[in-house]
């Protein structure tokens, strides 16, 4: 059996090629299976979420579509008829268990701006309290590369701390994590726990061989860092294992288990890292950078040395040093066209030019992660 938190909170994912048939139909036995785990979890006391592909993949079937389309609007076209069947399909097999869903379709911009992800938990525990099981997908029908929040594996991953999930479960057509890619290597080894992603583990990561998919094991490798810094278990298994779902809460061996990490960062690090695109940047001087390699501290405008990109107060910025290196990321208390003004002033110089209040700085010590340990400042783009 496996050591995993005893709070049960659960997220479960389940990739497109699990949900449905080589001719892209619904898998509808596959539902039957996932719903009918749902309903033993229920009966336990679980709260369980829903992170579901497929409505792409759906809606190449109602199309007669064989391959997937590269063209954008055709793929939107294929999401908007997909989601809507595939979301009566789950609702048919649900009432055959008495169990209520609820839709619910999500963009980037739902974790960008804190304000809607405050409304996004809010909701997310109203449905809980009212034993709603939320069935959640990114919302493909509008969005574009440029606002995606990319694959499903990474959604699953963002939304763990906001239903304050001890484990997610990434449920798909690989086995867990090889030392090697094993359709290729026959020497390749699953590996059964992973205490620390580090490089080694990283590098056992490959890219998505699927037709229908958009996640390989790379993104299941960022999901898993993104999932253990907000203190949940994650593992990835096949979606055989699906039949045991309710024996995989209670600790059950299968896949791959990625430990929780025991030194956790705060929801707002967490947000700052993950969810929130940087608007622009500030460089700061060698004396600043040093100083914030020991401790967070407030930036104030005397060690700025240049200021990139336009962006407004409150927004969600690098931090860079000379050699526009990424040290950390930060609210800033002023847009960049006051920055502009005032950097390399001292506070009294500043002040004089547009009011700045010194007892904040550009960017408060609160309001900032420093992005020194971990892989996490790959994720900054």
């Amino acid at each position: 059996m496996q050591e995993i938190s005893k709070n049960k909170r659960i997220l479960i994912k389940i990739g497109s090629s699990s949900l449905v048939n080589e001719d892209y139909s619904v898998n509808e036995p596959m539902l039957v299976t996932i719903l009918s785990e749902i309903k033993k979890l229920n009966d336990l006391g679980y709260i369980v979420c829903v992170v579901t592909s497929g409505a792409i993949a759906v809606g190449m079937h109602e199309l007669g579509l064989k391959l997937k389309p590269k063209e954008m609007a055709l793929k939107q076209a294929c999401a908007a008829i997909g989601q809507a069947k595939l979301m009566e399909a789950y609702n048919k097999v649900a009432s055959i268990y008495n169990l209520k869903l609820g839709q619910i379709l999500l963009s980037h911009d739902d974790f960008q701006f804190r304000n809607r992800m405050i409304h996004l938990s809010n909701t997310l525990d109203s449905m809980f309290k009212n034993r709603i099981i939320p069935i959640i997908n990114e919302n493909d029908a509008i969005a574009v590369d440029e606002i995606k929040v990319g694959d499903n594996d990474t959604l699953a991953a963002l939304i763990s701390p906001m239903i304050e999930a001890n484990l997610v479960i990434l449920f798909s057509d690989i086995d867990g994590l090889f030392t090697k890619n094993p359709k290729v290597y026959n020497d390749a080894k699953l590996i059964s726990v992973v205490e620390n992603i580090d490089k080694d583990i990283i590098d056992c990561a490959t890219d998505s061989n699927s037709l229908v998919g958009t996640g390989g094991m790379k993104t299941k490798i960022d999901a898993a860092i993104i999932t253990t810094m907000a203190g949940a278990d994650m593992i990835i298994c096949n979606s055989k294992e699906i039949k045991d779902l309710s024996k995989i809460a209670k600790g059950l061996k299968v896949g791959t288990l990625f430990k929780a990490k025991k030194n956790l960062i705060s929801k707002r690090e967490h947000w700052m890292i993950f969810k929130a695109n940087s608007q622009g940047y500030i460089v700061i001087d060698d004396g600043v950078k040093e100083k914030l390699g020991e401790r967070k501290l407030s930036i104030l405008p005397k060690g700025i040395i240049e200021v990139g990109d336009e962006f407004l107060a409150g927004s969600v910025i690098d931090i860079k040093d000379k050699n526009n290196l990424l040290i950390g990321k930060g609210i800033t208390n002023y847009s960049s066209s006051d920055i502009a003004l005032i950097k390399q002033l001292s506070s009294e110089e500043a002040k004089e030019k547009i009011g700045f209040l010194a007892n904040k700085g550009v960017i408060y010590a609160d309001d900032m992660v420093i992005l020194k340990e971990g892989y996490y400042g790959r994720f900054v783009k």
